[in-house]
């Protein structure tokens, strides 16, 4: 009590100086960014921002990009306006956020995100606001709104690619943390002690990782050195939050890489204990089969077609399913019941680590649910199970679990021959089946016992 109490009096002149650093000055001479380039909408909240007299520049992720020849898909303004003093500029504009404070300017469709220029947080003895400022005990960040001078905002920035700053009406560009050389020489780097800013924000561990991939760059030896050691610690993120994440890291065009690279940093299992456990029990079929949904996502989006979380979802968890299933057979369950039991389970598990939202969850459920169906083709049920909607989605993922190395006794050709015959030809395909057991499905299955009459449609009940 009486070091708090002494602590309370000391000046703080008394307090040891923060390191200040004075900036590289790069003039439109000697970097590539074109003015005309840049969103107009950005140019004018800086300008504007700049003739009411705060200091307000282009910063992170946008300057990054423009350098390297990528088009941004947003731009951010840092500035030395407090969000309040921003609201107050712009009618078009709203504050967000409690862990940090932002303000959204919106143009129509376009929003220009703009941030106050934020300051380290208080080491040591020296007290936190909790309104400002306040961390978990294990030096994870929990509300980070304490304002600084724009050499503050520059240290407190994780990587030095995302710490350079661009003044649109003096078209230069400053640099306070060597972000240049690193832009130059294709390195991903934090600023300050690795260790320590993965333990404020552990989720960093992701985006150096989802920073690599994208700009095909290496994480530098001491930044890359922790992140085996504290990839537990991403368990105490919110699940909410790593569900964005994973997002980011996996549609975005390069999540094939993005695989390799949390596989060599162990944090993949961190995302998905079970598929990291089926990884170890059978890491040739685990890693074939998502690698091969991977690279069908990337291709995808480089053709500009659409992609659902739920069919990556689907399989990413998929190798982590069939054990259960079997588990749940052995103890007498028929395969339809026991397929859906597992997928709950499961799903539920992940999502305590990753919040599936529910409009994910239900189709990689049916995704599932149709590979114990595809296989049961007699009658009517194969024209049935074209009319469904989720047909195209599980017909997809039984030709992924095939390119995977399954074997399913040809039912993927059967469905391509059959989706493209005649009405004739279906027929006789159907009667080509009888007597012959159906293929295999996504576990074993016990014999029908014989006697008794179905009712109608007993098959799909468990639909």
């Amino acid at each position: 009590m009486l070091k708090k109490l002494f602590t309370s009096f000391r000046s703080p002149l008394r307090r040891a100086p923060r390191p200040r650093s004075t900036p590289e000055v790069l003039s439109s001479r000697q970097h590539p960014i074109n003015r005309n380039e840049i969103s107009r909408h950005a140019i004018s909240v800086v300008e504007r921002l700049q003739k009411a007299g705060y200091q307000a520049y282009l910063v992170g992720g946008c300057v990054r990009d423009l350098l390297l020849d990528i088009d941004p898909k947003d731009f951010d303004v840092a500035t030395s306006a407090t969000p309040e003093q921003v609201r107050a500029e712009f009618r078009n504009a709203r504050v967000i956020g409690r862990r940090f404070k932002l303000v959204h300017v919106h143009f129509g469709r376009e929003i220009i995100e703009v941030a106050t220029f934020r300051a380290n947080h208080p080491q040591g003895e020296e007290e936190e606001n909790s309104n400002q400022a306040a961390r978990h005990e294990s030096g994870r960040i929990l509300r980070d709104n304490v304002y600084g001078t724009l050499e503050d905002d520059a240290q407190r920035r994780d990587f030095t690619i995302n710490a350079l700053y661009y003044d649109p009406t003096q078209e230069h560009i400053l640099d306070y943390a060597r972000g240049m050389h690193d832009v130059r020489n294709h390195l991903v780097r934090l600023i300050g002690d690795p260790e320590q800013r993965y333990l404020e924000d552990p989720v960093r561990m992701l985006r150096a990782v989802r920073f690599a991939a994208k700009l095909d760059f290496d994480i530098e030896k001491h930044s890359a050195a922790p992140i085996r050691r504290l990839a537990p610690m991403l368990r105490d993120i919110p699940a909410a939050r790593l569900f964005d994440e994973v997002l980011k890291l996996f549609l975005a065009g390069y999540a094939e890489y993005t695989f390799d690279l949390l596989l060599e940093h162990d944090l993949f299992a961190q995302l998905f204990p079970a598929s990291g456990e089926a990884l170890k029990r059978n890491p040739e079929y685990t890693e074939k089969l998502i690698r091969e949904a991977l690279i069908n996502t990337d291709d995808r989006i480089h053709d500009g077609k659409s992609v659902t979380p739920a069919f990556l979802f689907a399989a990413l968890l998929w190798p982590a399913l069939p054990a259960r299933v079997l588990h749940l057979q052995s103890k007498g369950m028929p395969p339809i019941p026991a397929m859906q039991e597992a997928a709950h389970e499961l799903i539920t598990e992940q999502c305590q680590r990753i919040a599936v939202p529910k409009r994910f969850t239900i189709p990689i459920r049916e995704i599932w649910d149709m590979q114990e169906r595809l296989p049961r083709r007699s009658g009517k049920r194969a024209d049935l199970l074209l009319e469904n909607p989720r047909f195209r989605a599980g017909y997809d993922f039984l030709l992924l679990r095939e390119r995977a190395g399954e074997d399913t006794e040809g039912l993927g050709d059967w469905w391509t021959d059959y989706q493209e015959a005649s009405d004739s030809q279906r027929r006789q395909m159907i009667r080509d089946l009888a007597g012959k057991p159906e293929a295999a499905g996504s576990a074993p299955r016990k014999r029908r016992r014989s006697g008794g009459k179905r009712k109608r449609g007993g098959e799909s009940s468990g639909e």
